[in-house]
């Protein structure tokens, strides 16, 4: 895995077929069933302060997508940290959204037969992506509940990652046409289940509460639960209707792309107080404080091995 000289890694690194390349260089073959069926995998880690945050949990998942998938990668986790880590060593970042794929890859030319593929893993490092801006994360994010609703999970799997977005799309599509800063999907009884990329949370009386089914299991939203118990507060884990998000108390969303955000208005309304709550700062300022602690992060070398 040769590295190209003299090229500009300082807005991202790519890892394509065994070559690192400026993230504007990367690229996959149109015929990959990757890009033609969104038949991939993938999962995101985030680098803070130049260390990997939960890398371990990441690859777990990463790892048991794939599986489902019936994917491989052809690369260990140690293979995986060593080409994360190099993107991320040879843009320089010191916070950055890292990302790993495996693709179906290419059947032979006419088959439609998915064992036929050549699985392919990918990877890239470019600037720490936040789902918020600055001034969303200062006085909450507005959020939408569509009429879209999430694919069923006995269609696909929502526990498993995929590029299955056309749901969250459309109805990311409809809140902004309205408005709003982003969007909540439920399922066909009605619940909140998740939105594009983020988990959601309500805190009603005290407890913090998120839906149990049919949304992604994000490590970020497991880290929530963990700093949740910690603090002694009471979670409970399961079907949340949309009326009980609009009547609480406050409202969060977690994401790797940046912990715990406030959410202050559903649907054009208030929610509480319209401010960002207690409970909310509470949770955002102990996620931050893990990336301090040793025994969730993974320091990068950024000297050439």
């Amino acid at each position: 895995m040769a590295d190209s000289e003299n090229l500009d890694f300082s807005k991202g690194c790519a890892f394509v077929r065994g070559q690192y390349v400026p993230i504007a260089q990367a690229s996959i073959p149109m015929t990959d069933l990757g890009f033609l069926h969104s038949d991939a995998t993938y999962d995101v880690v985030t680098v803070w302060d130049g260390a990997f945050f939960r890398l371990d949990a990441h690859l777990e998942r990463f790892k048991r997508s794939c599986e489902h998938w019936r994917l491989d990668p052809g690369v260990t986790d140690p293979e995986i940290t060593a080409i994360l880590s190099h993107c991320v060593r040879l843009s320089g970042l010191r916070q950055s959204y890292v990302e790993m794929i495996c693709t179906r890859g290419q059947t032979p030319w006419g088959s439609r037969d998915p064992r036929q593929a050549v699985n392919q893993f990918y990877a890239f490092a470019v600037p720490f992506v936040w789902l918020a801006n600055e001034q969303q994360r200062a006085n909450g994010l507005h959020l939408k509940i569509s009429g879209v609703q999430r694919i069923p999970a006995s269609s696909v799997d929502p526990t498993i990652k995929n590029y299955h977005w056309n749901d969250l799309t459309m109805g990311l599509l409809g809140a902004l046409d309205e408005g709003a800063d982003s969007v909540l999907l439920v399922n066909a009884q009605g619940q909140i289940v998740e939105g594009p990329g983020f988990n959601v949370f309500c805190v009603r009386d005290g407890s913090v509460i998120t839906p149990d089914h049919g949304m992604l299991e994000g490590v970020t939203r497991k880290t929530v639960i963990e700093i949740a118990h910690s603090l002694d507060l009471p979670v409970e884990v399961r079907p949340v209707s949309a009326e009980e998000f609009k009547s609480a108390n406050e409202v969060f969303i977690s994401s790797s792309g940046g912990g715990v955000l406030p959410v202050t208005r559903l649907d054009g309304n208030a929610v509480g107080r319209g401010e960002i709550g207690a409970v909310t700062r509470q949770l955002a300022e102990a996620y931050w404080a893990l990336h301090k602690e040793p025994s969730f992060n993974l320091p990068i070398s950024y000297t050439p091995p």
